[in-house]
């Protein structure tokens, strides 16, 4: 008789795509994806994209009976979208909201409204403390000029920090959620070599779904066809990540995605494609012990790249904080004028109006709105200069520290 049986966890994670009045189908797909969960009760569902609190709890409600304990996280102006239903208790939440996130004046785009951030759930399952993080990190758009990546890599390094210094407590760290990233990707690889977390699709040992793991997919149809053109296959934005601490190890034992429409269904689960992951926790061997993670020399390079990246970010938020600034000088300057020829006309020093009333009126109107705008996009680049000049500091003592271990060794 084995006295130290392994723990399997099934593990289900979906960008849910549930915008009120803009997603198409959405009650019927959320509808759908309460269906799936409570039938196949997984131990975990990490959704993203649940913006509408109302369908949380509709969600809730119809999943009360499989999955007891659930959360979501409240952040932003419409939400972070994020919620976690488990079969097992939920002991302690904390959210942290991710310091750049794109740009209010980006109202096509949105994700500033948002507030993306990471949500951290601690759970304890037969003894094992897991600590288990959802999270949405920023859109891409477009990755030929992607305006958004030194964002992401500032996100993806906040997530980096954020897991190291939050799971030291933990024996198990899980990660789920749309990371927006691809796999080689420079935020990606950050967050792997930072905290050093598993891929579930590199290290299955089975695998079944979409070509490469991928979670959009041409096949989906509320994918845009245009956007995945230059990706016949699709691509893999979506991860579940994970790896076992102190006396336990962790492995993914199967993984599947769907493919297109849901099981059964004329309809997918959403524009994204679901992952399900089987994941196996042993405690770890006498002989193994709890090894130290050795410094790898790729690492150095990563976040070399990452640092450069954000310092590219920070030349363009300059820029724009200075032609903001730029703008906001030159509209008080028309109304330090506008004001001088009013003065001057009612102190009878000029007889003549130059300007009709109206469009003396409406001009300085428009010259307070320019002003205004002006000096509230001066304070939120400034804001952006100071969050990447914090995190280009951060990368370069940790760059100092990462090349003084590795000379070390």
């Amino acid at each position: 008789m084995n006295p130290d049986p392994s723990l399997q966890l099934r593990v289900f994670d979906l960008n849910c795509w549930a915008i009120r009045y803009l997603s198409k189908l959405r009650q019927e797909r959320i509808g759908l994806i309460g269906d799936t969960l409570s039938q196949e009760g997984f131990d975990l569902a990490l959704l993203q994209e649940v913006w509408s609190e109302r369908d949380y709890c509709e969600l809730k409600q119809k999943l009360t009976a499989h999955y007891p304990y659930s959360h979501y996280f409240k952040s932003g102006v419409i939400g972070s979208g994020l919620c976690v239903f488990s079969r097992y208790p939920i002991l302690d939440t904390f959210l942290y909201q991710y310091s750049l996130n794109g740009y209010p004046y980006m109202l096509q785009h949105g994700d500033w409204f948002c507030g993306k951030a990471v949500g951290l759930l601690v759970i304890t399952i037969c003894g094992i403390i897991f600590h288990v993080y959802v999270t949405h990190l920023h859109a891409e758009y477009c990755r030929e000029k992607d305006a958004y990546l030194p964002h992401r890599v500032v996100q993806a390094w906040e997530l980096a920090q954020f897991i190291q210094h939050t799971s030291k407590g933990a024996d198990v760290v899980l990660l789920g959620g749309d990371l927006n990233m691809h796999p080689k990707d420079v935020g990606i690889r950050l967050l792997r070599g930072w905290t050093g977390l598993r891929d579930s699709f590199a290290d299955t040992e089975r695998f079944e779904g979409c070509e490469d793991g991928c979670t959009l997919v041409p096949a989906n149809c509320f994918t845009s066809t245009e956007e995945l053109q230059p990706f016949p296959l699709g691509i893999r934005i979506d991860y579940i990540l994970y790896k076992g601490l102190s006396h336990f190890v962790m492995k993914c034992d199967n993984l599947v995605t769907t493919t297109g429409t849901a099981p059964g269904q004329r309809i997918p689960y959403s524009d994204h494609e679901a992952i399900i992951a089987t994941l196996c926790v042993k405690r770890r061997g006498e002989a193994e012990g709890s090894r130290v993670r050795a410094v790898e020399p790729e690492l150095v390079d990563v976040v070399n790249e990452a640092r450069t990246e954000v310092r590219v970010g920070l030349h363009a938020a300059e820029r724009q904080r200075y032609s903001k600034g730029r703008m906001a000088v030159l509209s008080l300057l028309l109304l330090l004028l506008q004001a001088a020829m009013g003065l001057s006309s009612l102190a009878g020093w000029d007889s003549q109006q130059p300007f009709p009333k109206f469009s003396f009126s409406l001009l300085g109107l428009l010259a307070t709105v320019v002003l205004l705008v002006s000096t509230a996009l001066y304070i939120f680049h400034t804001i952006e200069v100071k969050m990447l000049q914090g995190t280009e500091e951060q990368m370069r003592l940790a760059l100092q520290a990462l090349q003084d271990r590795f000379s070390s060794m």
